[in-house]
């Protein structure tokens, strides 16, 4: 466990981050993992929603945060995961209208795409390709880390969906995933408790009708009696990470 309020690794503020397509300006936090400043390798990528949740008690909602240095740091060390960076978004006021659908959201899409990930692959030794560039979230988090990588998969090969909202806006995931007519060639986690069960559940019998494969690119988890929290998805999180970035000998 870190010390308390001690984050492992180094972390980056970037303040006030400004875009021409979404109206409220944010931070974006970037952790890089242990030895990052004394080498020249490049690292994969996963940019994470709610970033405020992620690393910090302080900033968190309810003081409970997902502990990603944690687990990443202990997950890099054993070698059941490549070396990764982990950006994460913080979210504003318009919250809700950002990640769904909306057009709000489908802004906040345009945001990643074309602002933020070309300046962290300006500005960090990424690998800046699709195959190592993956996003994640939990709730509505988890919804529009789907839709990222189902209308921009030349740029996100993974996405990872915690608990998520897949039945807001009538259901729009699950419209998508049956209307598609296309191959997606993505890697796609979802995992659920209770909440949000029943569409968790049509989603993933949607993906495995389009030809998804357990195992392959799709995994699905489902944990009995397990509650909408920041402590839940931290203790999950380390299954959606061996997913995405399994250990790759360089």
């Amino acid at each position: 466990m870190k010390a308390k309020d001690k984050i492992i690794g180094t972390v980056i503020y970037h303040n006030e981050f400004k875009s021409e397509y979404v109206p409220d300006r944010r931070t974006v936090v970037v952790w890089l993992p242990p030895g990052y400043k004394k080498s020249s390798e490049r690292y994969c990528v996963v940019y994470m929603h709610d970033g405020q949740n992620l690393f910090d008690p302080k900033t968190s909602f309810a003081g409970k945060d997902w502990r990603v240095d944690e687990t990443a740091c202990r997950l890099i060390k054993k070698k059941e995961i490549s070396k990764i960076i982990v950006v994460g978004i913080y979210n504003t006021p318009n919250r809700i209208e950002e990640y769904s659908y909306s057009d709000s959201g489908k802004n906040y899409l345009k945001f990643i795409v074309n602002e933020l990930k070309p300046f962290i692959d300006s500005n960090y030794r990424t690998k800046p390709g699709r195959e190592n560039t993956a996003v994640m979230g939990s709730s509505m988090g988890g919804l529009i880390s789907f839709l990222l990588a189902w209308n921009y998969p030349e740029i996100f090969s993974k996405a990872a969906c915690l608990s998520s909202s897949f039945y807001y806006d009538g259901g729009i995931a699950l419209k998508l995933v049956e209307s598609s007519v296309d191959e997606k060639n993505i890697k796609i986690y979802i995992d659920h408790g209770e909440d949000g069960k029943i569409f968790a559940q049509k989603i993933f019998c949607a993906l495995t009708a389009k030809g998804f494969l357990i195992g392959e690119n799709l995994d699905y988890f489902y944990k009995p009696g397990a509650q909408h929290n920041e402590d839940e998805w931290a203790e999950r999180l380390s299954r959606p990470l061996r997913f995405l970035f399994p250990f790759e000998k360089s």
